[in-house]
Protein backbone atom coordinates (compact mmCIF):
# COMPACT_ATOMS: atom_id res chain seq x y z
CA UNK A 1 0.00 0.00 0.00
CA UNK A 2 1.45 3.26 -1.16
CA UNK A 3 1.65 6.49 0.94
CA UNK A 4 -1.37 8.41 -0.31
CA UNK A 5 -3.38 5.29 -0.52
CA UNK A 6 -2.65 5.04 3.83
CA UNK A 7 -3.14 8.84 3.88
CA UNK A 8 -6.73 8.50 2.25
CA UNK A 9 -7.86 5.23 4.29
CA UNK A 10 -6.52 7.76 7.83
CA UNK A 11 -8.75 10.22 6.72
CA UNK A 12 -11.54 8.06 5.50
CA UNK A 13 -11.53 6.53 9.53
CA UNK A 14 -11.21 9.50 11.10
CA UNK A 15 -14.84 11.18 9.15
CA UNK A 16 -16.56 7.80 9.54
CA UNK A 17 -15.57 8.22 13.21
CA UNK A 18 -16.70 11.61 13.77
CA UNK A 19 -20.18 10.32 11.34
CA UNK A 20 -20.64 7.34 13.59
CA UNK A 21 -20.95 9.61 16.74
CA UNK A 22 -22.82 11.63 15.50
CA UNK A 23 -21.13 14.83 16.69
CA UNK A 24 -21.94 17.01 13.42
CA UNK A 25 -23.58 16.38 10.33
CA UNK A 26 -22.50 15.19 6.76
CA UNK A 27 -22.22 18.93 5.20
CA UNK A 28 -20.05 19.89 8.24
CA UNK A 29 -17.64 16.94 7.88
CA UNK A 30 -17.01 17.81 4.09
CA UNK A 31 -15.85 20.97 5.32
CA UNK A 32 -13.90 19.89 8.17
CA UNK A 33 -12.11 17.21 5.57
CA UNK A 34 -11.24 20.19 3.57
CA UNK A 35 -9.83 21.75 6.28
CA UNK A 36 -7.99 18.60 7.55
CA UNK A 37 -6.43 18.09 3.96
CA UNK A 38 -5.35 21.58 3.90
CA UNK A 39 -3.48 21.07 7.39
CA UNK A 40 -1.89 18.16 6.25
CA UNK A 41 -0.84 19.88 2.84
CA UNK A 42 0.99 22.94 4.99
CA UNK A 43 2.46 20.77 7.61
CA UNK A 44 3.71 18.13 4.52
CA UNK A 45 5.29 21.02 3.22
CA UNK A 46 7.39 21.94 6.08
CA UNK A 47 8.92 18.39 6.18
CA UNK A 48 6.36 16.11 7.77
CA UNK A 49 5.73 12.47 6.56
CA UNK A 50 2.06 11.75 6.21
CA UNK A 51 1.48 9.80 9.49
CA UNK A 52 2.54 12.79 11.31
CA UNK A 53 1.07 15.77 9.21
CA UNK A 54 -1.78 13.30 9.83
CA UNK A 55 -2.05 12.98 13.09
CA UNK A 56 -0.84 16.46 14.19
CA UNK A 57 -3.69 17.95 11.96
CA UNK A 58 -6.35 16.18 13.52
CA UNK A 59 -4.52 17.48 17.02
CA UNK A 60 -5.71 21.01 15.63
CA UNK A 61 -9.25 20.29 14.82
CA UNK A 62 -10.52 22.16 17.82
CA UNK A 63 -14.34 21.12 17.00
CA UNK A 64 -13.89 17.67 17.37
CA UNK A 65 -11.24 17.31 20.36
CA UNK A 66 -13.39 15.33 22.96
CA UNK A 67 -14.46 13.16 20.00
CA UNK A 68 -10.51 12.82 19.07
CA UNK A 69 -10.11 12.22 22.54
CA UNK A 70 -12.25 9.10 22.78
CA UNK A 71 -10.87 8.28 19.05
CA UNK A 72 -7.40 8.10 20.67
CA UNK A 73 -8.66 5.61 23.83
CA UNK A 74 -9.86 3.49 21.13
CA UNK A 75 -6.99 3.95 18.59
CA UNK A 76 -3.83 4.19 21.09
CA UNK A 77 -1.95 1.95 18.86
CA UNK A 78 -2.03 5.28 16.06
CA UNK A 79 -0.10 7.34 18.85
CA UNK A 80 -3.25 9.38 19.53
CA UNK A 81 -2.90 9.97 23.22
CA UNK A 82 0.54 11.86 22.76
CA UNK A 83 -1.12 14.00 20.21
CA UNK A 84 -4.73 14.53 20.94
CA UNK A 85 -4.26 17.42 23.95
CA UNK A 86 -5.96 20.67 24.42
CA UNK A 87 -8.95 21.87 22.68
CA UNK A 88 -8.90 25.02 20.54
CA UNK A 89 -11.50 27.45 19.32
CA UNK A 90 -13.77 26.68 16.56
CA UNK A 91 -12.69 27.92 12.98
CA UNK A 92 -16.51 29.00 12.53
CA UNK A 93 -17.33 26.09 10.13
CA UNK A 94 -20.76 26.45 8.47
CA UNK A 95 -23.39 26.39 6.22
CA UNK A 96 -23.74 28.32 3.30
CA UNK A 97 -26.21 31.16 3.92
CA UNK A 98 -27.87 31.03 0.68
CA UNK A 99 -28.11 27.14 0.14
CA UNK A 100 -31.90 27.47 0.75
CA UNK A 101 -31.94 30.22 -1.54
CA UNK A 102 -30.85 27.56 -4.22
CA UNK A 103 -32.65 24.46 -3.19
CA UNK A 104 -36.11 26.74 -3.95
CA UNK A 105 -34.40 27.97 -7.20
CA UNK A 106 -33.85 24.62 -8.33
CA UNK A 107 -37.12 23.50 -7.03
CA UNK A 108 -38.83 26.29 -9.22
CA UNK A 109 -36.60 25.46 -12.02
CA UNK A 110 -37.44 21.74 -11.92
CA UNK A 111 -41.64 22.34 -10.99
CA UNK A 112 -41.33 24.56 -14.23
CA UNK A 113 -39.73 21.64 -16.24
CA UNK A 114 -42.08 18.83 -15.34
CA UNK A 115 -44.99 21.32 -15.70
CA UNK A 116 -43.92 22.27 -19.44
CA UNK A 117 -43.43 18.17 -19.95
CA UNK A 118 -47.12 17.54 -19.19
CA UNK A 119 -47.58 19.98 -22.15
CA UNK A 120 -45.82 18.49 -24.21
CA UNK A 121 -44.82 14.72 -23.75
CA UNK A 122 -47.41 11.68 -24.06
CA UNK A 123 -48.18 9.72 -21.15
CA UNK A 124 -45.89 6.92 -22.14
CA UNK A 125 -42.91 9.47 -22.26
CA UNK A 126 -43.53 11.28 -19.80
CA UNK A 127 -43.76 8.24 -17.00
CA UNK A 128 -40.48 6.94 -18.81
CA UNK A 129 -38.62 10.35 -18.34
CA UNK A 130 -40.39 11.29 -15.09
CA UNK A 131 -37.41 11.02 -12.83
CA UNK A 132 -34.60 12.46 -15.55
CA UNK A 133 -36.71 15.52 -15.26
CA UNK A 134 -36.26 16.14 -11.85
CA UNK A 135 -32.99 14.15 -10.49
CA UNK A 136 -30.44 16.45 -12.57
CA UNK A 137 -31.25 19.16 -10.35
CA UNK A 138 -31.01 17.32 -7.25
CA UNK A 139 -27.08 16.59 -8.65
CA UNK A 140 -26.56 20.04 -9.49
CA UNK A 141 -27.69 21.09 -5.73
CA UNK A 142 -25.13 18.54 -4.11
CA UNK A 143 -22.56 19.42 -7.31
CA UNK A 144 -22.67 22.84 -5.84
CA UNK A 145 -22.78 22.42 -2.20
CA UNK A 146 -19.74 19.33 -2.23
CA UNK A 147 -17.76 22.05 -4.97
CA UNK A 148 -17.00 19.08 -7.07
CA UNK A 149 -14.69 19.07 -9.71
CA UNK A 150 -15.31 19.97 -13.01
CA UNK A 151 -14.50 16.44 -14.32
CA UNK A 152 -16.59 15.27 -11.93
CA UNK A 153 -19.18 17.45 -13.20
CA UNK A 154 -19.10 17.19 -16.87
CA UNK A 155 -19.04 13.09 -16.31
CA UNK A 156 -22.03 13.13 -13.99
CA UNK A 157 -23.82 15.09 -16.83
CA UNK A 158 -22.99 13.01 -19.49
CA UNK A 159 -23.89 10.44 -18.15
CA UNK A 160 -27.68 11.84 -17.28
CA UNK A 161 -27.42 12.68 -20.84
CA UNK A 162 -26.61 9.13 -22.39
CA UNK A 163 -29.60 7.51 -19.87
CA UNK A 164 -31.76 9.97 -21.30
CA UNK A 165 -30.86 9.44 -25.16
CA UNK A 166 -31.29 5.52 -24.41
CA UNK A 167 -34.68 5.97 -22.57
CA UNK A 168 -35.89 8.14 -25.46
CA UNK A 169 -34.47 6.81 -28.48
CA UNK A 170 -34.98 3.45 -28.32
CA UNK A 171 -38.27 2.07 -30.05
CA UNK A 172 -40.62 0.57 -27.54
CA UNK A 173 -43.50 -0.85 -28.22
CA UNK A 174 -46.48 0.85 -26.60
CA UNK A 175 -47.63 -1.04 -23.34
CA UNK A 176 -44.58 -3.34 -23.99
CA UNK A 177 -42.55 -5.11 -20.97
CA UNK A 178 -39.47 -3.70 -21.86
CA UNK A 179 -40.54 0.39 -21.98
CA UNK A 180 -41.73 -0.74 -18.18
CA UNK A 181 -38.75 -2.26 -17.27
CA UNK A 182 -36.38 0.92 -18.38
CA UNK A 183 -38.94 2.99 -16.55
CA UNK A 184 -38.25 1.35 -13.25
CA UNK A 185 -34.46 0.78 -13.62
CA UNK A 186 -33.60 4.14 -15.31
CA UNK A 187 -34.39 5.93 -12.28
CA UNK A 188 -32.10 3.70 -9.96
CA UNK A 189 -29.13 4.07 -12.74
CA UNK A 190 -30.09 8.61 -12.15
CA UNK A 191 -30.32 7.91 -8.07
CA UNK A 192 -26.16 6.44 -8.42
CA UNK A 193 -25.60 9.41 -10.40
CA UNK A 194 -26.60 11.59 -7.96
CA UNK A 195 -24.58 9.76 -5.12
CA UNK A 196 -21.93 10.12 -7.42
CA UNK A 197 -21.89 14.36 -6.57
CA UNK A 198 -23.76 13.60 -3.48
CA UNK A 199 -19.77 12.23 -1.95
CA UNK A 200 -18.02 14.87 -4.10
CA UNK A 201 -16.75 12.67 -7.01
CA UNK A 202 -14.96 10.57 -4.17
CA UNK A 203 -16.97 7.08 -5.15
CA UNK A 204 -14.16 4.39 -4.75
CA UNK A 205 -14.46 5.49 -0.58
CA UNK A 206 -16.17 2.94 1.13
CA UNK A 207 -17.06 5.64 4.24
CA UNK A 208 -18.28 7.77 1.02
CA UNK A 209 -20.43 5.19 0.01
CA UNK A 210 -21.83 4.57 3.60
CA UNK A 211 -22.36 8.36 3.64
CA UNK A 212 -24.92 8.22 0.40
CA UNK A 213 -26.52 4.81 1.97
CA UNK A 214 -27.70 7.00 5.26
CA UNK A 215 -28.57 9.73 3.34
CA UNK A 216 -30.93 7.58 1.28
CA UNK A 217 -32.08 6.14 3.77
CA UNK A 218 -32.94 9.67 5.53
CA UNK A 219 -33.99 10.90 2.24
CA UNK A 220 -36.75 7.94 2.22
CA UNK A 221 -38.11 9.13 6.16
CA UNK A 222 -38.38 12.97 4.75
CA UNK A 223 -39.46 12.42 1.67
CA UNK A 224 -42.81 10.04 3.45
CA UNK A 225 -43.29 12.87 5.84
CA UNK A 226 -43.57 15.33 3.65
CA UNK A 227 -45.52 13.35 1.03
CA UNK A 228 -47.81 12.55 3.36
CA UNK A 229 -48.45 15.82 4.57
CA UNK A 230 -48.94 17.44 1.49
CA UNK A 231 -51.83 14.73 0.60
CA UNK A 232 -53.32 15.50 3.84
CA UNK A 233 -53.49 18.72 3.27
CA UNK A 234 -54.21 18.60 -0.37
CA UNK A 235 -57.21 15.95 0.94
CA UNK A 236 -58.15 19.41 3.25
CA UNK A 237 -58.23 22.16 0.88
CA UNK A 238 -59.96 19.90 -1.57
CA UNK A 239 -62.54 18.98 0.94
CA UNK A 240 -63.68 22.71 1.54
CA UNK A 241 -63.62 23.91 -2.17
CA UNK A 242 -65.95 21.07 -2.51
CA UNK A 243 -68.33 21.98 0.38
CA UNK A 244 -68.45 25.76 -1.67
CA UNK A 245 -69.61 23.82 -4.58
CA UNK A 246 -65.94 24.61 -6.72
CA UNK A 247 -64.23 21.54 -8.28
CA UNK A 248 -60.61 21.81 -8.00
CA UNK A 249 -59.87 17.99 -9.04
CA UNK A 250 -57.87 19.35 -12.60
CA UNK A 251 -55.94 22.26 -10.92
CA UNK A 252 -54.91 19.39 -8.18
CA UNK A 253 -53.80 16.29 -10.54
CA UNK A 254 -52.19 18.69 -13.48
CA UNK A 255 -50.62 21.27 -11.32
CA UNK A 256 -50.41 20.64 -7.65
CA UNK A 257 -49.76 16.96 -7.92
CA UNK A 258 -46.78 17.49 -9.98
CA UNK A 259 -45.13 20.42 -8.33
CA UNK A 260 -45.96 19.30 -5.26
CA UNK A 261 -43.79 15.48 -5.82
CA UNK A 262 -40.92 17.72 -8.00
CA UNK A 263 -40.31 19.85 -4.45
CA UNK A 264 -40.71 16.66 -2.25
CA UNK A 265 -37.56 15.23 -3.79
CA UNK A 266 -35.30 18.63 -3.34
CA UNK A 267 -36.72 20.08 -0.36
CA UNK A 268 -36.44 16.03 1.55
CA UNK A 269 -32.73 16.06 0.38
CA UNK A 270 -31.94 19.94 1.95
CA UNK A 271 -34.12 18.49 4.86
CA UNK A 272 -31.67 15.95 5.01
CA UNK A 273 -28.47 17.89 5.30
CA UNK A 274 -30.11 20.52 7.41
CA UNK A 275 -31.20 19.23 10.10
CA UNK A 276 -29.56 15.34 9.96
CA UNK A 277 -28.84 15.13 13.57
CA UNK A 278 -32.85 15.03 13.82
CA UNK A 279 -33.36 12.39 11.59
CA UNK A 280 -30.41 10.44 12.68
CA UNK A 281 -32.39 9.57 16.31
CA UNK A 282 -35.55 8.89 13.79
CA UNK A 283 -34.22 6.12 11.35
CA UNK A 284 -32.50 3.65 13.40
CA UNK A 285 -35.50 3.70 15.62
CA UNK A 286 -37.32 2.91 12.65
CA UNK A 287 -34.99 0.12 11.42
CA UNK A 288 -35.46 -1.61 14.71
CA UNK A 289 -39.02 -1.34 14.90
CA UNK A 290 -39.80 -2.85 11.19
CA UNK A 291 -36.73 -5.49 11.35
CA UNK A 292 -38.69 -7.71 13.85
CA UNK A 293 -41.95 -7.35 11.92
CA UNK A 294 -40.19 -7.84 8.71
CA UNK A 295 -38.94 -11.21 9.67
CA UNK A 296 -41.76 -12.52 11.27
CA UNK A 297 -43.79 -11.46 7.88
CA UNK A 298 -40.72 -13.10 6.06
CA UNK A 299 -40.78 -16.21 8.28
CA UNK A 300 -45.18 -16.37 8.24
CA UNK A 301 -44.71 -15.73 4.24
CA UNK A 302 -42.07 -18.98 3.63
CA UNK A 303 -44.04 -21.38 5.40
CA UNK A 304 -47.48 -20.38 3.56
CA UNK A 305 -45.22 -20.99 0.07
CA UNK A 306 -43.56 -23.93 1.14
CA UNK A 307 -47.27 -25.76 2.38
CA UNK A 308 -49.68 -23.76 -0.23
CA UNK A 309 -48.53 -27.12 -2.69
CA UNK A 310 -47.03 -26.40 -6.02
CA UNK A 311 -44.97 -23.39 -5.89
CA UNK A 312 -44.57 -23.05 -9.39
CA UNK A 313 -48.01 -21.93 -9.65
CA UNK A 314 -47.73 -19.12 -7.67
CA UNK A 315 -49.51 -15.53 -8.94
CA UNK A 316 -47.30 -13.65 -11.05
CA UNK A 317 -48.45 -10.65 -8.74
CA UNK A 318 -47.46 -12.63 -5.88
CA UNK A 319 -43.49 -12.90 -6.62
CA UNK A 320 -43.76 -9.12 -7.61
CA UNK A 321 -44.64 -8.26 -4.29
CA UNK A 322 -42.10 -10.43 -2.68
CA UNK A 323 -39.42 -9.33 -4.82
CA UNK A 324 -40.22 -5.85 -3.57
CA UNK A 325 -40.21 -7.33 0.08
CA UNK A 326 -36.83 -8.83 -0.55
CA UNK A 327 -35.53 -4.95 -1.75
CA UNK A 328 -37.07 -3.84 1.52
CA UNK A 329 -35.45 -6.15 3.32
CA UNK A 330 -32.38 -4.96 1.87
CA UNK A 331 -32.82 -1.57 2.55
CA UNK A 332 -33.36 -2.41 6.46
CA UNK A 333 -30.14 -3.97 6.14
CA UNK A 334 -27.92 -1.48 4.51
CA UNK A 335 -29.57 1.65 6.57
CA UNK A 336 -29.27 -0.77 9.93
CA UNK A 337 -25.59 -0.82 9.23
CA UNK A 338 -25.05 2.50 8.27
CA UNK A 339 -26.31 3.48 11.53
CA UNK A 340 -24.49 1.29 14.08
CA UNK A 341 -20.91 1.77 15.55
CA UNK A 342 -18.97 -0.80 14.55
CA UNK A 343 -17.01 -1.06 17.49
CA UNK A 344 -19.98 -2.19 19.97
CA UNK A 345 -20.10 -5.83 21.10
CA UNK A 346 -23.38 -8.12 18.98
CA UNK A 347 -26.34 -7.24 20.84
CA UNK A 348 -29.90 -8.62 20.21
CA UNK A 349 -31.20 -6.46 17.35
CA UNK A 350 -27.95 -8.55 15.38
CA UNK A 351 -29.43 -11.59 15.97
CA UNK A 352 -32.52 -10.37 14.96
CA UNK A 353 -30.63 -8.69 11.62
CA UNK A 354 -29.17 -12.63 11.04
CA UNK A 355 -32.91 -14.16 11.22
CA UNK A 356 -34.16 -11.18 8.77
CA UNK A 357 -31.45 -11.82 6.22
CA UNK A 358 -31.54 -15.80 6.62
CA UNK A 359 -35.27 -16.02 6.16
CA UNK A 360 -35.17 -13.35 3.30
CA UNK A 361 -32.20 -15.92 1.74
CA UNK A 362 -34.94 -18.85 2.13
CA UNK A 363 -37.57 -17.07 0.34
CA UNK A 364 -35.23 -15.54 -2.53
CA UNK A 365 -34.04 -19.40 -2.96
CA UNK A 366 -38.03 -20.38 -3.14
CA UNK A 367 -38.11 -17.57 -5.87
CA UNK A 368 -35.09 -18.91 -7.72
CA UNK A 369 -36.66 -22.38 -7.79
CA UNK A 370 -39.90 -20.83 -9.16
CA UNK A 371 -38.61 -18.70 -11.35
CA UNK A 372 -36.17 -21.44 -13.07
CA UNK A 373 -39.21 -24.04 -13.45
CA UNK A 374 -41.13 -21.48 -14.86
CA UNK A 375 -38.60 -20.38 -17.68
CA UNK A 376 -37.34 -23.99 -18.29
CA UNK A 377 -41.50 -24.61 -18.97
CA UNK A 378 -42.15 -21.19 -20.82
CA UNK A 379 -38.76 -20.17 -21.57
CA UNK A 380 -37.58 -16.00 -21.16
CA UNK A 381 -39.05 -12.98 -21.22
CA UNK A 382 -38.25 -9.95 -20.12
CA UNK A 383 -39.71 -9.69 -16.75
CA UNK A 384 -38.70 -13.15 -15.90
CA UNK A 385 -34.81 -12.37 -16.73
CA UNK A 386 -35.25 -9.32 -14.65
CA UNK A 387 -36.35 -10.57 -12.30
CA UNK A 388 -33.69 -13.43 -12.04
CA UNK A 389 -31.01 -11.37 -12.42
CA UNK A 390 -32.38 -9.05 -9.63
CA UNK A 391 -32.72 -12.12 -7.13
CA UNK A 392 -29.29 -13.33 -8.37
CA UNK A 393 -27.66 -9.86 -7.22
CA UNK A 394 -29.72 -10.06 -4.05
CA UNK A 395 -29.07 -13.51 -3.40
CA UNK A 396 -24.98 -12.64 -3.66
CA UNK A 397 -25.11 -10.04 -1.14
CA UNK A 398 -27.26 -11.82 1.46
CA UNK A 399 -25.38 -15.21 1.49
CA UNK A 400 -22.30 -13.06 2.60
CA UNK A 401 -24.16 -10.82 4.46
CA UNK A 402 -25.60 -13.54 6.43
CA UNK A 403 -21.99 -15.28 6.43
CA UNK A 404 -20.41 -12.06 8.44
CA UNK A 405 -23.41 -11.24 10.45
CA UNK A 406 -23.13 -15.09 11.75
CA UNK A 407 -19.51 -14.83 12.56
CA UNK A 408 -19.78 -11.71 13.95
CA UNK A 409 -22.73 -12.33 16.51
CA UNK A 410 -20.60 -15.52 17.42
CA UNK A 411 -17.82 -13.32 17.71
CA UNK A 412 -15.40 -14.72 15.45
CA UNK A 413 -15.18 -11.33 13.18
CA UNK A 414 -15.71 -7.56 13.73
CA UNK A 415 -18.55 -5.39 12.91
CA UNK A 416 -16.97 -3.33 10.37
CA UNK A 417 -16.30 -6.85 8.01
CA UNK A 418 -19.98 -6.50 7.15
CA UNK A 419 -19.77 -2.80 6.67
CA UNK A 420 -17.37 -3.27 3.98
CA UNK A 421 -18.60 -5.94 2.25
CA UNK A 422 -21.98 -3.54 1.99
CA UNK A 423 -20.18 -0.68 0.89
CA UNK A 424 -18.36 -3.05 -1.84
CA UNK A 425 -21.06 -4.08 -3.51
CA UNK A 426 -23.38 -1.16 -3.25
CA UNK A 427 -21.98 -0.53 -7.05
CA UNK A 428 -23.40 -3.92 -8.30
CA UNK A 429 -26.99 -2.92 -7.96
CA UNK A 430 -26.17 0.31 -9.65
CA UNK A 431 -24.41 -1.66 -12.55
CA UNK A 432 -27.58 -4.55 -13.10
CA UNK A 433 -29.80 -1.46 -13.25
CA UNK A 434 -27.59 -0.13 -16.28
CA UNK A 435 -27.53 -3.47 -17.54
CA UNK A 436 -31.28 -3.88 -18.10
CA UNK A 437 -31.59 -0.28 -18.96
CA UNK A 438 -29.22 -1.02 -22.26
CA UNK A 439 -29.42 -4.61 -22.40
CA UNK A 440 -33.12 -5.96 -22.03
CA UNK A 441 -34.75 -3.75 -24.26
CA UNK A 442 -32.51 -4.81 -27.73
CA UNK A 443 -32.88 -8.29 -26.39
CA UNK A 444 -36.51 -8.61 -26.86
CA UNK A 445 -37.18 -6.42 -29.35
CA UNK A 446 -38.12 -3.74 -27.56
CA UNK A 447 -41.39 -5.25 -26.74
Amino acid sequence: MNADTELENQIDRWRGYVLRHQAIATTDADEMEDHLRGQIADLAAGGLDDDEAFLVAVKRMGRVDALSREFAREHSDRLWKQLVLTAEPPDGLGRRRHELSVVIGLVVAAAATVRIALEVMPELVLVRNATLLVLPFLAVYFGWKRRISPRTAITVAAAFVATGLIVNIYPFVDDGPTQAIVAIHAPIVLWFLVGVTYVGGRWRSGPRRMDFIRFTGEWVVYATLLGLGAAVLTGLTAGAFSALGITVDTVISQWLAPIAATGIVLLAAWLVEAKQSVVENIAPVLTKVFTPVTAVMLIVLLVAMVTSGDVVDVDRELLILIDLILVVVLGLLLYAISARDPHQRPELFDRLQLVLVVTALAVDAVMLTIMASRIAEFGFTANKTVALGLNLVLLVNLSWAAYLLFGFVRRRRGFDATERWQTDYLPAFGLWALAVVIAVPPLFDFA
